[in-house]
C-alpha cells in the first residue's frame, strides 16, 4: 500500500516537472517569435525620450552608433516627444460615461440596470480608472498596443473579519491592471484579436517573498534581465558630449519569473485552463477562474487597445514608428548645417608644411590677438575661403519639418504659421481643427472600445463574486456623495452603452458656446417661457458654477439634506425633524425616494424601513401643519393691533 501511494505521489510530480518543462519551452518559444518586435519598442520608446542614435541589428537587438569623428555634431532635436504628447493631451478627452441598457422594458430591469450604471460609476472612482486608461494609452502610443487584466482580487473590498491564525478576510473586489506589450505573449503572432487566440501567457517577474506570500510555494531566486532607463553619452557636438536616457537591460536580483498561460475552453478542458508556473514550481493548474464572457462563458482576462491596427497582426503600431525615418533626417540636416557653421566661424587654415609650429596651432587654435610666426621664406598661413551657408539646409529643414506633421497627423497650429493663421476666419480654422482631430479619431475609438469592455467584465465579475449585500459610495462633481446596496441579483444586464460621448475636438468654451445658444434660442425654457431654477442650477453646473450656487441656493440646500436623510435610514438611523426645514421639499424627496426600486430592493431585507420612513414624513406633515397654524394666529393677532391702532 505505501508503495502504491509513492508511486502515485511520484508519478504526480513527474506530471508536474513535464507541464513546468512544457510551459517554459512554449514560453521561450513564443519569446523567440516575439522577438522583432519588442526591438521594434525599444527603438520607439528610446527616440521619445531622446536616445536617436541607435539602431536594430541583424540579430533584433539594438546596438548604439558611436561618432566616426571627434568633430562630429551628433545632437538630438526631439519632435517626436511632443508629437506624443499632443496625441496623448487630445486622447486624454476620451472619458465617456457608461451606462446599462435593462433586459427588458420591466420595471425592475430598468431599476437594476440603474443599479449598474451606479455600480460603474462607484468601481470608476474607486480603482481611478481615468489614470489606468492614460497608462495603457502611454503604451499604446509608444509601442502600439497596451492591455488591461481585469480581476477578482480577494484581498481587496471590505473586511469582513479575521481567522483563528490572524489572517485577515475580505469580501474581495474587482482590480484593474495595465500590462505593457513585453509581459503578453500570444500562441501566434498573426492573430488579428485576442478573440483569435487559443492561448496567451502574461510573464512578469516577481520577488520570491512576493511569490511564497501570494501562492505560498517557495522558489528560488535567480537574476533575470529587465528594461530600465539609462543614461548614454551618444549626442554632443565638437567638444562636448551630453547624455541622454535610453532604455537598457537591468539585472534585478532575487526573483523569479512567473509565467501564466491562459488556454481557451475545448474539447478536453470545457471551462479552459490556467497553469501559473514560477521557476521550477507548479504554483495553479485548474479551470479559468473568471466567467468574462457572454453568456456566463470563462474566457481571457485581458482587453486590447491599440492605437493603429495592423492587418493579419496583433500587434498595433504607433506614429513613433512612423516618425523614426523623418526625425533621423531632420537630426541629421540640423548637424550638418552646425559643422558647416562651425567651419564658418572657426576657420581652415592653410598653412606650409615645417613653416609654423603646427601643434601650438592645434592646442591654442586662432585666438584674437595671436601672433604667427612662421619661417623665413615660407609662404604665410592663411584661412582657406568658403562659402555662405547654402540655402537648401534651410529648405531641407523646412520640408522635414511639414513631413512631421504630415506623417503623424498632429500639429501646434498657434505657434508655427501664425502670419498664415492670421488671414484665416473662424470657420476656416475650425475646419482645419476637425480635419487634424480625424486622424487621431481611430486611436480614441479603440480607447471607447477598451472602457466599454472594462465594463462589461466589471459587471460579470461582480455577477460571479458578489454573492453577499454590497454597500458602494457614488461622489458627485459637487462633492456630493450618497449610498446605495446591492448584490449579483441585481445585475440582469451587461449590454453598456455611453450616456455622453466626448468628442477630441470639443473644448470647454464649444461647450459653453453651445448653451448660450440653447438658451437664446428657448429651448431651455418650460411651456410658459420662463427658465426654472432646477434649470438655471444645470446651465450654472455646464458652465462651470455649480458648485458656487449649489452653495448659496437654499431650495437645493434643503434637497441635499433630504437625500442625507435617506441614506441615514438605509444605514439604519432616525435622523430628527426640524422646524428649519422646507417640508414640502423634505416630503417631496422622502416619497420620491420611496418609490423607487432602489427603495424597494432595501426594504426587501428590513421590514422596518417603510414604516419609519412614513412615520418621518408623517412628522414632516405635522410640523407644517403647525407652521401653518401659527402663521394664521400671528397673521389675526397682528390684524387686530393694526384694528386697535385705527380706532
Amino acid at each position: 500500500m505505501q508503495n502504491k501511494t509513492k508511486n502515485i505521489n511520484k508519478s504526480k510530480e513527474t506530471r508536474e516537472k513535464e507541464l513546468v518543462s512544457e510551459i517554459r519551452e512554449d514560453f521561450e518559444r513564443r519569446r523567440e517569435e516575439r522577438k522583432p518586435f519588442d526591438a521594434q519598442w525599444q527603438l520607439n520608446m528610446n527616440f521619445v525620450m531622446g536616445n536617436q542614435y541607435c539602431g536594430i541589428n541583424a540579430n533584433d537587438t539594438l546596438d548604439d552608433f558611436d561618432k566616426q569623428y571627434f568633430w562630429q555634431e551628433r545632437e538630438v532635436y526631439n519632435h517626436i516627444a511632443p508629437i506624443v504628447e499632443i496625441r496623448l493631451s487630445k486622447l486624454a478627452k476620451v472619458r465617456p460615461t457608461m451606462t446599462v441598457l435593462p433586459a427588458s422594458g420591466d420595471e425592475t430591469d430598468i431599476s437594476n440596470a440603474h443599479i449598474c450604471k451606479n455600480i460603474l460609476q462607484s468601481i470608476t472612482s474607486k480603482l481611478e480608472l481615468s489614470e489606468k486608461i492614460a497608462q495603457a494609452t502611454y503604451w499604446s502610443e509608444i509601442c502600439g498596443t497596451a492591455f488591461y487584466k481585469v480581476v477578482w482580487n480577494d484581498d481587496a473590498g471590505a473586511l469582513l473579519g479575521m481567522t483563528t491564525i490572524g489572517d485577515r478576510i475580505y469580501e474581495g473586489d474587482v482590480d484593474i491592471v495595465v500590462c505593457s506589450p513585453f509581459e503578453i505573449y500570444p500562441d501566434s503572432n498573426s492573430c488579428e484579436d485576442l478573440d483569435s487566440c487559443r492561448s496567451l501567457i502574461h510573464a512578469r517577474a516577481y520577488d520570491v517573498e512576493a511569490i511564497k506570500k501570494h501562492w505560498g510555494v517557495e522558489v528560488k531566486g535567480e537574476d533575470i534581465d529587465t528594461y530600465n532607463l539609462s543614461n548614454s553619452q551618444v549626442a554632443g557636438g565638437l567638444g562636448y558630449i551630453t547624455r541622454s536616457a535610453k532604455m537598457a537591460k537591468t539585472t534585478k536580483h532575487n526573483q523569479a519569473m512567473v509565467i501564466e498561460r491562459y488556454e481557451m475552453p475545448n474539447d478536453e478542458h470545457e471551462d479552459g485552463r490556467l497553469v501559473i508556473i514560477a521557476g521550477d514550481k507548479l504554483l495553479y493548474d485548474g479551470p479559468l477562474p473568471y466567467k468574462n464572457m457572454t453568456n456566463g462563458t470563462r474566457g481571457l482576462p485581458f482587453i486590447r487597445q491599440v492605437s493603429i491596427t495592423q492587418p493579419s497582426l496583433f500587434w498595433g503600431t504607433s506614429i513613433v514608428e512612423r516618425t523614426i525615418p523623418v526625425q533621423r533626417a531632420y537630426n541629421a540636416v540640423k548637424n550638418r548645417k552646425h559643422e558647416f557653421i562651425n567651419r564658418l566661424s572657426m576657420g581652415i587654415m592653410s598653412v606650409e608644411d615645417g613653416s609654423i609650429d603646427v601643434d601650438n596651432l592645434e592646442e591654442e587654435g586662432l585666438s584674437p590677438g595671436k601672433i604667427l610666426i612662421y619661417r623665413q621664406g615660407a609662404r604665410a598661413p592663411q584661412i582657406l575661403q568658403t562659402q555662405s551657408l547654402p540655402v537648401d539646409f534651410r529648405d531641407e529643414e523646412d520640408r522635414l519639418l511639414n513631413e512631421f506633421y504630415t506623417v503623424s497627423g498632429t500639429s501646434d497650429l498657434f505657434s508655427s504659421n501664425t502670419s498664415a493663421l492670421a488671414s484665416l476666419s473662424g470657420v476656416a480654422l475650425q475646419l482645419i481643427l476637425e480635419q487634424e482631430d480625424m486622424r487621431i479619431s481611430t486611436s480614441g475609438e479603440f480607447i471607447k472600445y477598451s472602457i466599454k469592455e472594462i465594463g462589461r467584465h466589471i459587471l460579470r465579475l461582480y455577477k460571479q463574486f458578489a454573492t453577499s449585500q454590497r454597500m458602494n459610495k457614488i461622489v458627485g462633481e459637487n462633492g456630493t456623495s450618497r449610498l446605495f446596496y446591492w448584490d449579483n441579483s441585481a445585475i440582469t444586464s451587461d449590454d453598456i452603452v455611453f450616456e455622453t460621448e466626448t468628442e477630441l475636438g470639443e473644448t470647454v468654451a464649444q461647450k459653453r458656446s453651445m448653451v448660450f445658444d440653447l438658451l437664446q434660442a428657448g429651448l431651455l425654457h418650460d411651456e410658459n417661457g420662463k427658465l426654472s431654477n432646477a434649470m438655471r442650477l444645470k446651465i450654472l453646473e455646464l458652465l462651470g458654477f455649480g458648485i458656487w450656487e449649489e452653495a448659496l441656493d437654499n431650495n437645493n440646500l434643503q434637497v441635499e439634506k433630504a437625500k442625507r436623510e435617506n441614506i441615514e435610514f438605509i444605514e439604519g438611523k432616525n435622523p430628527e425633524v426640524s422646524e428649519i426645514h422646507d417640508h414640502d421639499l423634505h416630503i417631496s424627496s422622502h416619497t420620491a425616494f420611496m418609490l423607487s426600486g432602489e427603495f424597494d430592493n432595501y426594504a426587501k431585507n428590513r421590514k422596518d424601513l417603510r414604516e419609519k420612513m412614513l412615520e418621518h414624513i408623517r412628522t414632516h406633515k405635522k410640523f407644517k401643519k403647525l407652521s401653518q397654524m401659527a402663521d394664521t394666529t400671528t397673521l389675526g393677532t397682528a390684524q387686530t393691533e393694526s384694528n386697535t391702532q385705527e380706532a
